[in-house]
């Protein structure tokens, strides 16, 4: 399983306890790029920042080599997405990893992609 950037974000919020159940229990791996886009998010204080961090070090981080990116070169050439959304996905086809997300809408439709949120019912 893939985590997206999203569910990392979230997991931090007071609110989000069974979130943080979740990951403990399905330590899910995560792409570089949410490495990126969660720790480098310009309003995180250093509490969240020290949580996050310590969130990202009990997880494999996977690191976009050159099927990861000819992956996302062919899905940005199918559709409007994110470059960070589109290395997530192509992270996701080329490991065969389930992609656990709560922004569904943002893969719909995406050959081969088995998506779903982890926060939903």
């Amino acid at each position: 399983m893939l985590a997206d950037s999203n569910l990392l974000i979230y997991a931090i919020q007071p609110e989000y306890g069974a979130l943080r159940v979740w990951l403990a229990a399905s330590l899910p791996k995560v792409s570089a790029v949410s490495v990126v886009e969660v720790l480098g998010y310009h309003r995180l204080n250093a509490a969240e920042r020290a949580a996050l961090e310590t969130v990202f070090a009990a997880l494999d981080v996977l690191y976009p080599g050159p099927e990861t990116v000819r992956l996302a070169v062919g899905l940005r050439q199918q559709r409007r997405m994110s470059l960070g959304d589109a290395l997530i996905a192509a992270t996701a086809l080329e490991y065969g990893l389930r992609l656990a997300t709560h922004n569904l809408r943002d893969f719909d439709g995406i050959a081969g992609l088995d998506a779903y949120s982890p926060l939903a019912g």
